[in-house]
Formats: structure tokens, sequence, C-alpha cells
């Protein structure tokens, strides 16, 4: 099942509008799109690595044009989409307690929680419901989205030869870990 998937990505990977595609992912993902863009982040970078900054920059300036969306989702639309979307992934009791927790640690939660499996995209709706500081939230995502894609694309230049042989030999193992870093990633806001 895996090795069709993760053939296909490898394809698209270098198809001439994957950077766009994976801009879109990106970008969807920082406020309403359920799978992160390390999906294809990665295997893009596996197959051109001579282009693994390019797609970290690419993949980290979507990111956070998509938290500015977020943001407005939970600022302006929180009664309305913002409340479904959280409903959606089952996370009412995350936000709530984000809420509660932005006056204190706003800036740290931004910074932290980019950085994790947690989806970004509760942290920008989050951001927008308890107003924090937008010029702060954005500066605060582009830090940690940044770093989260450029660690991804220096690993992956650096060592992208071994990683995909080991990926490669390992496929069913790497996809069942991911999946389950994302599933941990939910449950860890539902249940945190």
């Amino acid at each position: 099942m895996f090795r069709r998937i993760y053939d296909w990505m490898l394809r698209m990977a270098g198809h001439r509008h994957a950077l766009w595609i994976m801009a879109a992912v990106s970008f969807a993902e920082s406020s309403f799109f359920p799978i992160p863009p390390d999906v294809m982040v990665v295997p893009m970078i596996v197959a051109r690595r001579d282009r693994a900054f390019l797609i970290a920059t690419v993949c980290t300036i979507a990111s956070v044009l998509g938290g500015a969306l977020g943001y407005a989702i939970g600022y302006y639309l929180y009664d309305s989409l913002g409340q479904w979307l959280v409903h959606l992934y089952g996370m009412e009791g995350g936000v709530e307690t984000f809420r509660q927790k932005f006056a204190e640690y706003g800036m740290w939660i931004v910074l932290l929680k980019g950085l994790t499996p947690i989806p970004f995209k509760l942290v920008t709706i989050a951001s927008g419901f308890a107003a924090f500081n937008f010029p702060l939230f954005m500066l605060c995502a582009l830090i940690t989205r940044g770093a989260r894609f450029f660690l991804i694309a220096a690993l992956l230049k650096r060592y992208g030869a071994p990683i995909q042989d080991f990926i490669e030999k390992r496929l069913n193992l790497v996809a069942w870990a991911f999946l389950a870093i994302l599933v941990a990633g939910f449950a860890a806001v539902m249940y945190l």
C-alpha cells in the first residue's frame, strides 16, 4: 500500500508544478487541512536534494501565510468557521486551553508548537481567537516554521542518500511511524 503512494510522491516531486502543489498543501495545513506538508517536502527533497533550501523556503513562506489565514479564522470567524474546524478535528478542549495560556505564554506556545507534530492550524486559530499580537505571531510563525522546514532540508540535503535507502528498505515502518506521529499530535491536543 505505502509503496505505490511513495513511488507516486517521488514522481510528483519531479513534476513541474510540484513546488506550487507543496506550497498549497503547506498553506492549507496551517489553517484547515489535516495533512502536514512533510508528506510532500521529504520526497521532494529526497528526489531533488539540490533544491532542498528552495523547497524549505517556499514551504516556510506558504506555511506562514496559511498561518495568517488560520489567525484570521480564529480572530474574525471563530464563532462560525473556527468552531466548525475545531469540532471537525475534535479539538474543542485544546483551543480553550490554548486561549487561556496565551495571555501568559503566547510567544512560547507559537514557537514550540510550530516545531511539534501538534497540528499548526490549532495554534494559528487559537492565536487569532486569543487576539495574540499579530506581528509577533507572524514573526514567531516564521521562526518556528522556518526552523522546522530548514532543519528537514539540511538533514536531507546532507544525508539524503542514506535516508532514502533507509526509507525505501523500511517503507512500511516509516509510513506507520509517520502516521503514529500524526495521530499522536492530534491526541496530544485532545488530551493534554
